[in-house]
C-alpha cells in the first residue's frame, strides 16, 4: 500500500486506503490543502488493477509528476514527487526495500501578511531577500530596499541580517541587524511579515572574553575552617641573670637552740619579777 507524505512534514502521512482518492482545498477531500494555487478539487488518485492512476481535474495551475506536468491517468509509483500549486508531496512504498524520502527542507518561511500570503519557500544555503529580481525572494512590495535582508544558514541554525534597508528589518516586533531565527519567529521586512518554520536548535551561547566573569558562592570549593590545635602549657624560661647569680637558701633554724633561747628569756624576767618585789618590801 502507497503512503503520501508531506515535503515539508506538516502533518503525518496518508495511506492511499480507498479506490478513489481526491485532493484539494475543499475540506470534503480526503486530502485537503489549502496551499496557494490548489483547486477546490485539483486531482485525484483511482485504483485499478492494484495501480493508483493519477488525474488532474481541470486546474489552471495544474499538476505535475517530478516536474512534469499531468493531464489524465498517469501512473504513478513509489518515489515520484507531486506538485499541486505549492503543495509537494511524494509518493512512499514502505514495504519497497530501498524506498528513500527526499529530504525534507529543514528550514521555511511561510508569508503571513503582504504578497503571496500562505506561501512557503525553502530556504538553502543563503538567499537575498528584497526587490530586485536579482534576489532568490524578490516581492514587489515598495517599502522594501532592492537588497533588504539576508537569510543564510550555518549548519543547522538559521540567520537573518539586515542589508543596510531602508526600512530595517524586525524579528519579532524588535528592530535588529542580525538575528539568530527559532521557529515560531515572525519578521517584518516592509508590508511583508514571515513566519519561522524548521527545527528547535539549541545555539551555544557566545562568551564575551573582555566581560567580567560572575561566579556564584555554590560554584566555589567549600572551605575547612581550620581546627585550633590544642594549647599546651610552654615551659617557663629560667631568667639567665638568676642561673648566674642563684638566691642563697635561709639555714635551716634547730629546734633544740630555739627553746633554750625561750628558757634564758622567761628565766631572766622571772629575776626581774623578784628583784622588784624585794625592793618595795625593803622600802
Amino acid at each position: 500500500m502507497l503512503r503520501i507524505h508531506f515535503a515539508d512534514n506538516r502533518q503525518s502521512p496518508v495511506w492511499l486506503a480507498d479506490e478513489r482518492f481526491t485532493l484539494g482545498s475543499d475540506r470534503s477531500n480526503k486530502l485537503v490543502a489549502n496551499d496557494t494555487g490548489v483547486a477546490p478539487f485539483h486531482a485525484e488518485l483511482l485504483l485499478e488493477n492494484r495501480f493508483y492512476y493519477l488525474t488532474d481535474l481541470g486546474t489552471p495551475g495544474g499538476t505535475y509528476v517530478n516536474d512534469e506536468k499531468v493531464g489524465e491517468r498517469y501512473q504513478i509509483r513509489s518515489g515520484d514527487r507531486l506538485r499541486l500549486g505549492a503543495l509537494e508531496l511524494q509518493i512512499v512504498d514502505p514495504a519497497k526495500a530501498g524506498t528513500k524520502l527526499a529530504s525534507a527542507p529543514r528550514w521555511l518561511l511561510q508569508v503571513v501578511k503582504g504578497e503571496n500570503q500562505g506561501h512557503k519557500y525553502h530556504i538553502t544555503g543563503s538567499m537575498t531577500f528584497g526587490r530586485s529580481v536579482k534576489c532568490e525572494l524578490c516581492f514587489s512590495d515598495a517599502e522594501l530596499s532592492r537588497r533588504h535582508a539576508e537569510f543564510y544558514l550555518k549548519g543547522d541554525v538559521l540567520e537573518v541580517k539586515d542589508l543596510a534597508s531602508a526600512n530595517g528589518l524586525l524579528v519579532n516586533r524588535e528592530k535588529v541587524a542580525t538575528a539568530v531565527l527559532q521557529p515560531g519567529d515572525q519578521i517584518q521586512l516592509g508590508n511583508t511579515t514571515l513566519l519561522v518554520i524548521g527545527p528547535k536548535v539549541s545555539t551555544p551561547e557566545v562568551v564575551d572574553e573582555d566581560a567580567t566573569v560572575f561566579v556564584r558562592a555554590t560554584d566555589l570549593p567549600a572551605t575547612v575552617a581550620p581546627q585550633p590545635k590544642p594549647s599546651r602549657p610552654r615551659p617557663a624560661t629560667p631568667n639567665p641573670l638568676h642561673a648566674a647569680a642563684p638566691v642563697a637558701a635561709a639555714p635551716a633554724r634547730e629546734p633544740g637552740k630555739s627553746a633554750w633561747r625561750l628558757g634564758m628569756l622567761l628565766g631572766a624576767l622571772g629575776l626581774a619579777i623578784v628583784a622588784g618585789l624585794v625592793a618595795q618590801q625593803m622600802i
